[in-house]
């Protein structure tokens, strides 16, 4: 029986929650697991997560001969899972302040749906699919640590650069993006590394559509009907430290 690469993930993520939850149990039962780990001035890990990937759409409203001068809307209808999977390294600063750089990958996509002045919606969405590498700098400030637990809090700059940028479904998308993250999550103490879960979001700071377009007349109308196009991310991280 084949298992996806979709299915592992959720196993191993089901896995680390069970993790969490059970070294979560009976705290006064326990001794405190990794005392010293908090006083390293560096440590590695890895981490994986899932992700749902975003577009904040400024219409043009643009009426083109293109269009039959009927302009039509873009519109994020649903959204689809992705994957990110990445190396982590951690400085200490002080007491609670560490420096935090993850370089890594994530993939995912997003379906832009497409409908006109009318209301009527095109039968299928352009499917964007992006494969990013990216280099993510944070500063985490953690709380005082209660036996094997610890809340956090994160924030720092994200750069994204799509390797799958290409003339795809209509539209063309800029390669480099810089995002602004944020998020929080909780350090869990096991008895032999450290599981941090963690949910933030990134958010662009630039436009990626490509105002050019692809350079095929049939695909202007796509281009025209978007004024602005950025990302927002949102991941759920697991990080095995």
């Amino acid at each position: 029986m084949k298992i996806s690469i979709h299915q592992f993930l959720v196993c191993v993520l089901l896995f680390a929650f069970t993790l969490s939850v059970n070294a979560q149990k009976d705290k006064n039962k326990l001794v405190a697991n990794l005392k010293g780990f908090d006083e390293k001035p560096v440590h590695f890990g890895f981490l994986i997560g899932l992700n749902t990937m975003n577009f904040n759409i400024l219409h043009s409203g643009a009426s083109t001969p293109e269009n039959g001068d009927n302009p039509r809307y873009a519109e994020m209808l649903s959204l689809q899972p992705g994957i990110n999977l990445g190396i982590v390294t951690s400085f200490r600063l002080r007491k609670n302040l560490s420096l935090r750089i993850l370089p890594g990958i994530s993939f995912g996509q997003r379906d832009l749906t497409f409908i006109d002045s009318n209301g009527v919606q095109e039968d299928e969405p352009l499917q964007i699919k992006s494969t990013f590498i990216e280099a993510p700098i944070m500063i985490k400030y953690g709380g005082d640590r209660n036996h094997n637990f610890k809340p956090y809090i994160v924030a720092g700059i994200n750069t994204r650069c799509d390797l799958a940028k290409k003339k795809q479904s209509g539209i063309l998308l800029n390669a480099f993006d810089f995002y602004y993250e944020v998020g929080a999550g909780f350090d869990s103490y096991l008895n032999y590394f450290r599981l941090s879960t963690e949910l933030k979001i990134s958010v662009g700071m630039s436009d990626v559509l490509n105002h050019e377009g692809t350079g095929d007349a049939i695909d202007l109308p796509y281009t025209q009907a978007i004024d602005r196009l950025t990302s927002r991310i949102f991941v759920l991280s697991f990080y095995f430290e």
